[in-house]
């Protein structure tokens, strides 16, 4: 076992309970999995990505097809996640609906069932609202329409792969 496995969190998460950056925010310093799963301290996991990015839409949505492709959603709501927070008002629930998406995804991948068909109903809603015009060339109605149709059949969560995110 590595000495960093034995000595547990790193010493800026030791007594606070959490993992912590230098302004006091909580971070989860934990390698994880390439599903986002954490790891214990000192194991290797796979990279992560970088939070507090701020990308342009196509940025994110280039990114975040990448790891979708790659079969890591959990990172790829990540990428979204941070495209939500930076984002413009009137675009935050695009991109909050498109986070849900990767995170269903994720837990359909970990075949947490209920999770996916939460998050993936979630998803959908706020997705269809974007469908009559949707920006960036997101293919919101192909997407919304997925997501609604795997949480009305739970059994079915994974198959078929779900639709690109542009169409």
């Amino acid at each position: 076992m590595s000495e960093s496995a034995q000595q547990g969190p790193p010493p800026a998460a030791r007594g606070a309970g959490r993992d912590r950056d230098e302004q006091g925010r909580a971070r989860n310093a934990r390698p994880r999995d390439g599903l986002g799963r954490p790891l214990p301290y000192g194991a290797a996991g796979v990279t992560r990505q970088a939070e507090g990015v701020i990308r342009s839409p196509q940025e994110t949505l280039a990114e975040a097809q990448r790891l979708l492709d790659a079969g890591r959603p959990f990172h790829a709501h990540e990428v979204f996640e941070d495209r939500w927070k930076s984002a413009p008002e009137p675009e935050r629930e695009l991109w909050r609906g498109l986070a849900q998406y990767a995170v269903g995804l994720t837990h359909a991948a970990r075949g947490n069932t209920a999770g996916a068909t939460a998050l993936l109903a979630r998803s959908a809603a706020a997705l269809a609202a974007f469908a009559p015009d949707p920006p960036y060339g997101i293919d919101a109605a192909g997407l919304a329409r997925w997501a609604a149709d795997r949480a009305g059949a739970p059994g079915e969560v994974s198959p078929p792969a779900p639709p690109r995110l542009r169409g």
